[in-house]
């Protein structure tokens, strides 16, 4: 389930990319095989990147035939271990509302981009996430829960501040609103309540499967109801350009 739209990247050969907070591997593994890349995903669980790595191991390896490769690294958003103007293309997808502070996070993937280099993120929408507040406290109080709902006005203008061109954005994932919603509304048993179980494989099926009918479905939810605001930008500098 991809949140950021390759498209949208100008992904090619020869170019280098990190996902910031990669997780269990959603973005990463796409990127793999989208070019021949030097791909990057950095996550503070130790435990999510093994996942991911073990989702590497699951599919061909062209490394050999090809020129992608990639890297995991466990480290956290605020001290990327990286050299000032080194990637072209940067990730960073529901990462930043766990952060107290995102725009050291921001800083530092403007340091690490080239000039011209494109950055996405997303962040969940506003008023999706506030329902989920509403409903439950526990929602956003677990450790390493989210710690602030953006506007998404306001993020893009702290973007453009870092040093940020921007270019665009979507919404996404119109379908899996309501499944957090409930997950919020029956929190006790948001694990093992048969109606989010179901929705569940209903989400996890629609993702597999890509039936018509769900595909346009969702292009018309996400708009009025996506979970998440998808934003993308160019990183602005004197050699900035637009590639």
């Amino acid at each position: 389930m991809h949140t950021i739209d390759f498209d949208r990247l100008s992904l090619r050969d020869g170019l280098s990319v990190l996902d910031i907070g990669c997780g269990q591997g959603r973005h990463m593994h796409g990127l793999y095989y989208a070019a021949d890349m030097t791909c990057l995903g950095m996550d503070l669980s130790h435990e999510d990147l093994l996942i991911t790595r073990k989702g590497f191991d699951a599919y061909p390896d062209f490394s050999g035939e090809r020129g992608q490769s990639y890297g995991l690294a466990c480290t956290d958003a605020l001290h990327l271990p990286l050299a000032e103007n080194s990637l072209d293309r940067v990730i960073c997808s529901e990462v930043l509302e766990h952060l107290p502070d995102y725009k050291t996070a921001l800083s530092e993937i403007k340091r690490v981009t080239k000039p011209g280099g494109l950055f996405a993120m997303s962040v969940p929408r506003a008023w999706p996430e506030r329902i989920c507040w509403n409903l439950s406290e526990a929602y956003h109080n677990t450790p390493g829960g989210h710690v602030r709902i953006f506007d998404a006005k306001t993020l893009r203008q702290d973007i453009e501040n870092a040093g940020f061109r921007y270019l665009g954005k979507h919404y996404a994932h119109g379908l899996h609103s309501p499944y957090w919603w409930l997950k919020c509304l029956l929190w006790r048993r948001r694990d093992d309540h048969p109606i989010i179980l179901a929705y569940k494989r209903f989400l996890e099926w629609d993702i597999l499967a890509r039936p018509m009918f769900t595909r346009a479905l969702e292009a018309l939810a996400a708009p009025v109801m996506g979970k998440s605001v998808v934003m993308y930008f160019e990183r602005e500098g004197d050699n900035a350009t637009g590639t």
